[in-house]
């Protein structure tokens, strides 16, 4: 995958059907009955880029203040969504130290990577900092997790939604209708190139997470660590 082009194709879709009607509002985000849950492996960026991105997020809500705006603690690039959260799951339900071992065996011996994080674009549910893995070490591992998982005999559910290849992170999520359309789409074109910083990957998460990766619903089940360069 071309990533600029994707992000870019992203973007002219989402500001072509934003001037014909509107975005896929969340019905769910505000819900108490949301009781869907999973597990998935994520990277943190470092908080000097989630300074930049609260920056720009506060820019936004004196544009759109009814939409959901990701806090510091809650912003992350899932490197694989593992189970994807779906409505009754248990995390007593499965062996977590199956699922750690699985990944450390994939993951021993690699290096850390860096991803530059450059500009913004939008999705029908919301807006997403780019992210550019300056190498081909991310794509790698998560092709070696997908084939490593299938032929395990663990509960997974890789790559049902969607292929992940991207290196996002998604930072706004809709959750009411746009009502300033061009002050929005001229906050878009304002950071679609903006530098917010490019940062080493020499650490992973596996987390117990709900849809919105809510610190509060947030259980961290292991932590990985990747060789220095």
């Amino acid at each position: 995958m071309h990533l600029s082009n994707h992000y870019n194709n992203l973007c002219k879709s989402f500001v072509n059907d934003l001037t014909k009607s509107n975005v896929t509002v969340d019905e769910l985000i505000d819900s108490n009955n949301d009781d869907r849950y999973g597990i998935t492996l994520l990277i943190r960026p470092p908080e000097n880029i989630k300074d930049k991105i609260a920056e720009i997020n506060s820019e936004l809500i004196e544009i759109e203040p009814e939409q959901y705006y990701y806090r510091h603690s809650d912003i992350h690039i899932t490197l694989l969504s593992i189970i994807s959260c779906y409505s009754g799951f248990q995390l007593n339900s499965i062996n977590i130290n199956d699922y750690s071992s699985l990944i450390n065996k994939v993951i021993k011996g690699r290096n850390s990577f860096d991803i530059k994080f450059k500009g913004i674009t939008a999705a029908p549910s919301g807006i997403l900092i780019q992210g550019f893995p300056l190498d081909t070490t991310l794509n790698n591992i998560r092709n070696d997790l997908r084939t490593a998982f299938s032929q395990s005999k663990l509960q997974q559910s890789i790559d049902k939604r969607y292929t992940l290849q991207t290196a996002h992170s998604t930072v706004v999520r809709f959750r009411k209708e746009i009502i300033n359309k061009s002050r929005f789409i001229s906050f878009l074109e304002k950071y679609r190139n903006f530098n917010f910083g490019t940062f080493q990957v020499n650490r992973f998460e596996l987390v117990a997470n709900d849809w919105y990766q809510r610190k509060e619903k947030v259980e961290t089940l292991s932590k990985f660590k990747l060789n220095s360069r």
